[in-house]
């Protein structure tokens, strides 16, 4: 389909939401598909109350790290209420519309017992003029049906009477959401409507609006094809919570996953491609993604998956760009962007960036997110390793046989030859010795060397780490109090 235009529209109102981030992204690749199709970004900025600047840079940030580049804008909605105006004024002659001073209080009391939602309509045929408490309300249509022909859920047949007469602007002059939307979308041209769910109780109305708009306007445009995607849920198969589920694409950056991770996993929630893979490059995403085969039903937003996920991407990272990926998290001064909620235990004069280029093999097998490198690798650039108290009172502390062992070790690692495959054998021996496997024999010394009992290859850490530097920190753990 030539002359496709999408837009994405999220409103500033807090971090960017993965619900979010996976509406861009379906947007942005059917844009893709088409080689004049549009992606517009357009900033739904007018609940004053609610917006804060910062959000606006947040979300440009994210489309930026997922990569999904713009055609067009980004637009404020703040900037079109001229044209909303001209749209109210343009259906208040058309007649489309009246005012009404009903309070909720009023239409509860007309109501009684009565729970059908939404407003009845006592003001149609009332005649009242602008005031200072009068609404304006869209006039439905009474009869029939109206159809949303959803390229996710097919035909959804809503009856027209049981959608009420809705506000459409303020007394105020203000005009609301479905209004503004109309309004923006026909500005734009949206061929395509794709969106959350939420949103398909709206969509009636918002054709009702179309409709009139086409009425009363010189320019009469189709009807937006309307796409509305599942939820994304929880383990307990709820509705993400802001509050409860981890929600935020800025934390989840700041975490260290990878972009590319986050759209793949991302067009996994509630659509997949043909066979079974799952690792799927964008330029297959782009080939293959259809919005008719995304599914009805809610997709659960697994993190534990996605995590590792992520860490396969890190696997699948050259040496080269692994230690280009790390930079944020472990020399940020040497970054643009760097994670928001974190800074490296080292100074910028204590990193040695050649040494970290060899660790960083080291570690690249054992880490699922880039926020895990710092903790693995803080002993080589620190005066002192950042020591886990329970790991060392396991291993060290309360372990007499622990305490043995350093001695031990202090003593034969002197004056062998250093290096990785040597170390091995000292410690097994050592162990031996001491009726202990390889497992427990090198616990003591890992903890004392590196401040807990996971981390990276324990006997290549030594050899970049070097002899001074590793009797230094066996001596400083013997001397360690004990609790």
């Amino acid at each position: 389909m030539s002359g496709l235009r999408v837009r994405f529209a999220p409103s500033p109102t807090g971090f960017f939401h993965v619900g979010s981030a996976r509406t861009g992204l379906f947007n942005w690749l059917i844009a893709r598909q088409q080689p004049d199709g549009v992606f517009i970004l357009r900033i739904e900025d007018t609940d004053a109350d609610r917006n804060r600047e910062e959000w606006v840079g947040g979300i440009l940030d994210a489309l930026a790290w997922l990569g999904l580049n713009v055609d067009e804008g980004p637009f404020r909605q703040s900037d079109n209420v001229m044209a909303h105006a001209v749209s109210l004024e343009q259906l208040m002659a058309g007649g489309y519309l009246y005012y009404c001073d009903c309070t909720v209080e009023d239409v509860a009391a007309r109501k009684g017992t009565d729970k059908t939602p939404g407003y009845d309509g006592f003001c149609r045929d009332r005649g009242l003029q602008r005031g200072p408490h009068t609404a304006l309300r869209f006039r439905t249509i009474d009869e029939g049906q109206t159809i949303v022909h959803d390229a996710v859920r097919g035909a959804v047949e809503f009856a027209n009477a049981t959608i009420d007469d809705f506000v459409v602007a303020r007394s105020s002059g203000i005009v609301l959401y479905h209004l503004a939307n109309v309004s923006d979308d026909r500005k734009d041209r949206i061929t395509h409507v794709i969106r959350g769910e939420d949103h398909l109780s709206n969509t009636p109305k918002q054709m009702m609006l179309w409709e009139a708009l086409n009425d009363v306007s010189d320019t009469r445009l189709p009807v937006p094809i309307y796409a509305h995607l599942p939820l994304l849920v929880n383990e307990q198969r709820k509705k993400l919570s802001k509050r409860k589920d981890p929600v935020s694409t800025e934390s989840f950056r700041d975490q260290g996953y990878l972009s590319a991770t986050f759209v793949n996993y991302l067009a996994l929630m509630g659509w997949s491609p043909h066979g079974d893979q799952e690792k799927v490059p964008r330029s297959t995403l782009i080939e293959e993604f259809r919005l008719e085969n995304v599914s009805h039903s809610p997709a659960f937003f697994d993190v534990k998956k996605m995590t590792h996920m992520n860490g396969e991407y890190i696997r699948d990272l050259t040496p080269e760009e692994f230690v280009g990926a790390c930079a944020p998290w472990v020399c940020p001064w040497t970054t643009q962007w760097r994670p928001t909620d974190r800074e490296p235990l080292w100074s910028e004069e204590q990193f040695d960036p050649a040494l970290f280029t060899l660790v960083a093999p080291l570690i690249q097998e054992r880490v699922a997110t880039l926020g895990e490198v710092p903790a693995m690798i803080g002993f080589f650039f620190l005066d002192a390793p950042d020591m886990d108290d329970a790991a060392f009172d396991k291993a060290i502390g309360g372990d007499p046989l622990g305490r043995t062992l350093l001695v031990d070790a202090i003593e034969r690692f002197a004056d062998l030859e250093w290096n990785a495959a040597t170390l091995h054998q000292a410690t097994i021996e050592l162990g031996e010795s001491m009726e202990l496997p390889l497992r427990k024999a090198q616990a003591p010394i890992r903890c004392a060397v590196t401040g807990s009992l996971v981390g990276p290859p324990l006997f290549e850490s030594l050899e970049l780490l070097g002899r001074d530097r590793t009797l230094v920190l066996l001596r400083d753990a013997l001397a360690r109090p004990i609790t």
